[in-house]
């Protein structure tokens, strides 16, 4: 009995110290206490450089302006289907949501021929090391993200949207 009880008394030490010594350091876990963008949270701050040459900061929408954020890339077949709802709706909608659809990584001249292509007039911020993807917790695409004047997340959508999903998305931050 008396080498049971010194047997687990070891294995009690050695296992409590490879707990503590394996343990994160404080300044890691604040990480991963950070909430990752969901419904009913704000819509984290991003810049990036655009298609067309230019800035776009989320922090630089018009006051009261509704937002369409989309992820997507050329190669993801669901996203060059829904691209074209997409440019309907920011025609329907001018002047009352924005659409804005990041592409994901890939070189310049590959999305600028594709968005020649469709015909695409809304903004095309390049997340070239996606790095903004990452912050939002894209794990498929295409993803979306329906935020409301206030910069709140209302919904969000991965896989391929079709008119009617993003009217009712549209609908809900127009509120």
């Amino acid at each position: 009995m008396n080498r049971f009880h010194t047997l687990f008394l070891t294995i009690l030490i050695l296992g409590t110290g490879w707990i503590y010594a394996s343990r994160m350091p404080i300044d890691a876990q604040t990480d991963l206490t950070k909430p990752k963008p969901t419904v009913g949270h704000p819509a984290p701050a991003f810049a990036l450089t655009t298609l067309d040459g230019n800035t776009f900061e989320l922090t630089d929408l018009p006051p009261d302006t509704p937002l369409v954020l989309n992820f997507w890339a050329t190669w993801c077949g669901p996203c060059r289907d829904e691209l074209p709802a997409l440019q309907a709706a920011s025609e329907r909608y001018v002047g009352q949501v924005q659409i804005v659809a990041v592409d994901q990584a890939e070189p310049a001249a590959t999305v600028q021929q594709y968005v020649d292509e469709l015909g695409l007039t809304f903004t095309i911020p390049m997340d070239t090391d996606n790095a903004v993807a990452n912050r939002y917790n894209v794990s498929g695409m295409p993803t979306t993200f329906f935020i409301d004047a206030d910069g709140v997340i209302q919904r969000m959508w991965t896989g391929e949207m079709n008119s009617i999903t993003l009217a009712e998305g549209i609908d809900l931050i127009l509120r």
